[in-house]
């Protein structure tokens, strides 16, 4: 018998600690060879849906071995263990998992984008695997336009896209009516027969029959196995067989802005609302901006305006206001100060008084001031 695609050795998964410890694996020891078509089963709380996981590298053993064609996955890295994982698992899920705002055939091309194959390679293979599954004609189609057992042909052509050895199949009859099982399985079993290893989890007998092996599983450990099937069929694939691409940052981030644009589209009133949103949230941060920038110019032109390096000198002594229209301080005093100090601009004599203007029969009592030549400069004007 050939070497086994698939190997697990004591493995034990663990959540929480002390305890609040949960158990949902223990002791899992199992072989899958290449070929095969395996059906896990087990009631809910099992442990089926974390063996899975772990098998899919979606999740990591707490102890034990686990072996993809020889390879120790838990000595590889995160780029590694995503490569290994792309080239050797097409998972197919319960509810699909198809993005809603891409067609068809864009969902289908997803797993190719990862692993860098060409766009007019992806959109030519995805096309034909669509036809092969009975959607020729529904390329454009969106999730909400197609029925439920279409939805999961759809997911059988996205976990195909890569070429992977292994179909990982996760309750994929779970949502379907009877018709749409039978047809999802009967697919599923000439993947297999044509050389795919075929491994779906199900806690339904009529599902499991399919499959040519069955492994129960019961308060996370293996109650019930009928062994290895020997496979002789010389077309069945080994891990790391699927497609093979260099991924390009550029084309990476041409493809991530058409999915933006995509999902924009698909959206537009509520993208909409939310450019309405957006802008108006920025024009009034903008605004606010401008008034505070204005209010902090005017106010600092006001503070220059009265002049903060002008040095008042006013008549009378220490502790006296001046009083009536006495001047102790006359012309000449300004003119010997502006002559005697060198830090001077200008010195601008001032003389204030109350006046009466009268305007026709109008009378207003006001201040006068008069002042030198030098003002204007002091104050700025």
């Amino acid at each position: 018998m050939a070497e086994p695609l698939i190997r697990l050795k004591d493995i034990k998964r663990y959540f929480g600690s002390g305890d609040a410890t949960v158990k949902a694996l223990e002791d899992i020891s199992l072989e899958i060879y290449p070929g095969e078509f395996v059906a896990i089963m087990g009631q809910s709380g099992s442990g089926k849906s974390t063996l899975m996981n772990i098998i899919g590298m979606l999740d990591r053993a707490t102890d034990g071995l686990y072996e993809v064609s020889g390879k120790d996955v838990s000595k590889l890295s995160p780029d590694d263990l995503a490569a290994l994982r792309r080239n050797t698992f097409g998972f197919i899920f319960q509810r699909y998992n198809l993005l809603s705002t891409a067609n068809a055939e864009e969902n289908v091309e997803v797993p190719a984008l990862y692993a860098g194959m060409d766009g007019w390679k992806r959109k030519e293979r995805a096309r034909k695997l669509l036809s092969e599954l009975g959607l020729g004609d529904r390329f454009s189609h969106r999730p909400n336009e197609l029925s439920g057992g279409q939805q999961q042909r759809v997911a059988v052509a996205r976990a195909l896209m890569n070429d992977p050895p292994v179909i990982l199949a996760d309750e994929p009859t779970g949502a379907l009516d009877r018709k749409s099982s039978e047809e999802v399985m009967a697919l599923l079993k000439e993947l297999n027969r044509r050389g795919r290893t075929v491994i779906v989890i199900t806690h339904e007998e009529e599902v499991a029959r399919y499959a040519r092996r069955q492994i129960r599983l019961e308060d996370g450990m293996v109650v019930g196995d009928d062994g290895p099937e020997e496979i002789t069929d010389s077309a069945s694939k080994s891990a790391g067989e699927g497609v093979h691409g260099v991924a390009n940052l550029a084309v990476e981030t041409m493809e991530s802005v058409k999915m933006a644009l995509r999902s924009l589209r698909v959206n537009i009133f509520r993208t909409s609302l939310t450019l309405l949103g957006i802008i108006i949230g920025v024009a009034a941060v903008i605004t606010m901006l401008a008034i505070g920038e204005g209010s902090k110019r005017d106010v600092l032109e006001s503070i220059s305006s009265l002049g903060t390096n002008i040095l008042y000198i006013r008549p009378g002594g220490a502790g006296i206001r001046a009083s009536g229209d006495i001047a102790t301080l006359v012309p000449s005093d300004a003119k010997a100060v502006d002559e005697t100090l060198d830090n001077i601009v200008t010195v601008v004599p001032t003389r204030t008084s109350r006046k009466t203007l009268r305007f026709g029969n109008i009378d207003y009592a006001t201040t006068v001031e008069g002042v030198g030549a030098g003002f204007p400069v002091a104050t700025g004007l």
